[in-house]
């Protein structure tokens, strides 16, 4: 498949760059995957759409104020010129934490790069917290090592200096409200540098609506990284090839979706992050010979969602709208048919739906 055949035209007036008062006042347009027939709801209604049978899954990743900005403070163990320190002492840094790799130790992406040498040193919050760069690594990536020069953890300097990674198509800094709407009401487990988007609609009151009509939810989690942004570069997009992402299933959730499948329930993945490790513990399973339909545990997502895929777990997807010519509109073509998926964005730039992170959705089944 080309990388073109995922492209669409959008109005860039269509980005929502601030989410809406309420989580469930956004719009919710149905797909079905069959017939291609689309419907215009709103989000409010989502209980109601459902047969009341579904199997809900959810990704409760948190999300962690991943953006960090610092100064260069030299390399270590080594005497720096008078030039040189100036260098440091001036030169700005920006940190994106992508993966914790040690309890003090992440994979990150680093700006300027090439400037920055194994072994240079990085100075946050007038020196409170400092990383010392140890190794580089594919797709631009450098593994830091954190040190507290406080009485204060590692840990708690990151949630304290940092900013939540907001997408690049937000062109405005974080603010302080972003650390409650860019997370989802059930968000939990620490380690996500972007929301799984798709949950973001969800309050209380709607899932009091949902439960009371007797559907049942569980959780996963899938720490929301790189795999999921890193672009297609290839233009035959069987070539590209995805950065993994850790996920973890419980044996209460296995066990959940296993009784689901055996009654013929469906399973419903909120979001595209569910899908991935859904179908990756599927596939698990399968390679291991075992009778259960996901395995569950804690592992790595690299699998590459394209049309043609065979889906094993996923019977319904909720999921925000997302980038021309990315992995996850991949996924979602794969899910619903590419054709089916862009006539429903045509359809929803018509209507003047409002796009990505904090955008609206679609309920496909």
């Amino acid at each position: 498949m080309r990388l073109n055949e995922l492209d669409y035209v959008l109005p860039p007036e269509l980005i929502a760059q601030r989410p809406l008062p309420s989580r469930d006042s956004s719009r919710l347009l149905t797909l079905g995957r069959g017939t291609g027939s689309v419907e215009d709801h709103g989000f409010s209604e989502f209980s109601d759409l459902l047969h009341g049978n579904e199997l809900l899954v959810l990704n409760n990743a948190r999300v962690i104020p991943a953006r960090l900005f610092g100064h260069r403070a030299g390399v270590h163990s080594q005497a720096p010129s008078k030039a040189t320190r100036r260098e440091h002492l001036s030169g700005n840094v920006e940190v994106l934490l992508t993966r914790q790799v040690e309890p003090d130790t992440w994979e990150a992406l680093v700006r300027p790069g090439r400037k920055l040498p194994v072994g240079e040193r990085i100075r946050f919050g007038e020196g409170l917290l400092e990383a010392e760069i140890l190794s580089r690594g594919e797709l631009g990536l450098r593994t830091l090592r954190f040190e507290s020069h406080t009485s204060e953890s590692v840990g708690e300097l990151l949630d304290r200096l940092g900013h939540i990674p907001l997408p690049p198509y937000i062109e405005r800094e974080d603010e302080t409200s972003d650390r409650d709407r860019y997370q989802t009401v059930f968000a939990k487990q620490r380690g996500a540098i972007a929301a799984p988007t798709a949950g973001l609609h969800f309050t209380p009151e709607i899932f009091e609506r949902i439960r009371s009509r007797g559907i049942e939810v569980c959780e996963l989690t899938l720490d929301v990284g790189l795999g999921t942004f890193q672009p297609i570069h290839a233009e035959k997009i069987e070539e590209h090839a995805m950065h993994a992402e850790s996920f973890e299933i419980s044996e209460e959730t296995a066990d959940r979706i296993q009784r689901a499948r055996v009654a013929k329930r469906p399973i419903v993945a909120i979001g595209t992050t569910v899908v991935r490790a859904l179908e990756a513990a599927a596939l698990r399973a399968v390679e291991s010979k075992s009778d259960s339909l996901v395995l569950p545990g804690r592992a790595e997502a690299s699998l590459f969602i394209h049309p043609g895929f065979p889906f094993r777990v996923t019977d319904a997807l909720l999921t925000n709208f997302h980038l021309p010519r990315s992995t996850l509109l991949a996924l979602v073509s794969a899910f619903a048919g590419k054709e089916n998926v862009i006539a429903a964005y045509r359809h929803a730039v018509q209507a003047r739906y409002r796009f990505y992170s904090y955008g609206d959705c679609m309920f496909i089944r």
